[in-house]
């Protein structure tokens, strides 16, 4: 048998071999994907909350400072969501207006040259929407009693999330011994120093990723306000969360503040925020992202870009949000593995 068919052979089926853990890994999470995701944001939350409850245990005992820093936690949430909530429901009776207002002058700009749609066409389009609710009403109907079916997990996921957090914010390091404690003599210190590396990569991808996002949701915040368009605050909440899936959510949120403003103000202040996409991305992409991997691993564009993909393919929304944070904690481990001199790289 040719030497390099051998070799061939031998890497294929380690290949295959490593191909069916991950599988089954993965099928595994798929039967459990609100635990997971659960833990996954108590980690998240530990993340930002255990630098402000090791601050606070300098002047009262530990467990009151991280009870004291995860309810202050939840009252800054349920605050930011409240004035979101308070904003959208004051601009609600003017937003109507502005929107209807702005759909007639979409309508008449596409009459106009150089479009000259009919107007028959905006009427019949009218109609086929209207008879597409009619028809399809049972069908919404049960649509939006499983949403409230799935806010009901969203929920439950949250309490599971912030009760782990607790615990992990309290005594995450106990914890973390104790399960090295239970491995190998000969396997345990490479398994430490993975979890090192791997708790430094996760702290530092998220608390750079909080960065980014409340930046942009602050230059989106304050570009849309100055430019008049309605609905400031809560798109700039959007640009928040999308923030966190990397390269693809800012342009979808911004998209999302162009149609606002296309049927709210017209086609310049449309323009305006189009541009405002522009230097958002730019800002983003060669400024703010590569702070953050600098404090993380660096990651090619190409391997985030695949990532994002592959985890929106996997799992939807939560798979691109967990993807890139996944690829640089088992980068960080593989390079921490192999010894100093390839981590440093």
């Amino acid at each position: 048998m040719p030497d390099l068919l051998r070799t061939a052979a031998a890497y294929a089926w380690r290949i295959i071999a490593v191909g069916i853990v991950v599988h089954v890994a993965f099928s595994l999470l798929g039967q459990f994907h609100q635990i997971a995701v659960a833990v996954f944001l108590g980690l998240v939350i530990t993340t930002v909350l255990r630098p402000v409850a090791g601050f606070l245990a300098r002047f009262v005992p530990r467990p009151l400072a991280v009870a004291a820093a995860l309810i202050g936690g939840v009252l800054l949430v349920l605050g930011v969501l409240t004035l979101v909530g308070e904003s959208a429901a004051g601009q609600r009776g003017g937003l109507q207006k502005e929107f209807a207002a702005g759909v007639d002058r979409i309508e008449r700009q596409l009459e106009g040259p150089p479009f000259r749609l009919s107007s028959h066409a905006f009427d019949d389009l009218r109609s086929r929407i209207g008879e597409l609710l009619s028809s399809h009403r049972s069908a919404l109907f049960s649509t939006a009693l499983s949403g409230a079916s799935r806010l009901v997990e969203v929920v439950t996921v949250l309490a599971l999330a912030l009760f782990c957090s607790a615990f992990f914010t309290h005594s995450g390091d106990r914890q973390w011994q104790w399960v090295c404690d239970q491995l190998p003599a000969g396997g345990r210190r490479n398994f430490m120093v993975a979890g090192r590396a791997a708790w430094r990569t996760f702290t530092g991808y998220t608390r750079g990723i909080l960065l980014v996002a409340a930046t942009n949701a602050i230059l989106v915040g304050v570009a849309l306000f100055v430019l008049g368009v309605p609905l400031a605050v809560p798109l700039a909440l959007l640009e928040f969360v999308a923030a966190f899936i990397p390269l693809i959510g800012s342009p979808i949120a911004l998209a999302i503040a162009a149609v606002v403003a296309l049927a709210a103000k017209g086609v310049f202040i449309a323009l305006l925020v189009v541009i405002l996409i522009v230097v958002i991305g730019q800002i983003e992409g060669h400024l703010l992202h590569p702070l953050v991997m600098s404090w993380a691993v660096r990651l090619h564009p190409v391997v985030v870009a695949l990532a994002v993909v592959g985890g929106a393919v996997a799992a939807g929304v939560v798979g691109a949000v967990v993807a890139v944070p996944l690829v640089a904690v088992v980068w960080s481990v593989y390079l921490a593995l192999r010894g100093p001199a390839d981590a440093a790289q």
